[in-house]
């Protein structure tokens, strides 16, 4: 089972879209998604959440938490959202960078196209491990 950690700072908009696109489209018998924040969020953005209503799926439930050791230690995949110096570094882990913009307070149509560059990535990352 591959375990992948989507963070991003507040946890409050792309690493949120991204644990929901990994755990939509790939097969839950071999892995999952979940998203987390190095410094979270009260909420995830309203901004996110109308986009991927759109198409969808619902984020208005979904809570920012907190990026632990506990949370990152029964993962095999860390990605980050562009966080620059926030971003954690967490011994023993594959890690990745996805540089994207914050939504946050951004135009419909400027989520909209962060969205599915979200989900072009999540696509391939779903393809490279053969969990697609």
């Amino acid at each position: 089972m591959l375990r992948v950690v989507f963070a991003c700072v507040h946890n409050a908009g792309r690493s949120q879209m991204a644990a929901a696109f990994f755990n939509k489209l790939a097969d839950p018998n071999k892995a999952h998604a979940l998203s987390a924040g190095t410094e979270p969020g009260e909420r995830v953005h309203p901004e996110v959440q109308a986009v991927m209503q759109e198409i969808g799926i619902d984020l208005s439930h979904a809570k920012p938490q907190k990026l632990t050791e506990e949370l990152a230690r029964e993962a095999q995949l860390l990605i980050t959202m562009g966080c620059g110096d926030k971003c954690p570094y967490i011994p023993g882990l594959r890690r990745d960078d996805w540089s994207l913009r914050d939504p946050k307070g951004l135009s419909a149509e400027e989520v909209r196209e962060i969205r599915d560059e979200v989900k072009s990535r999540v696509q391939n990352l779903l393809r490279q491990e053969g969990i697609d």
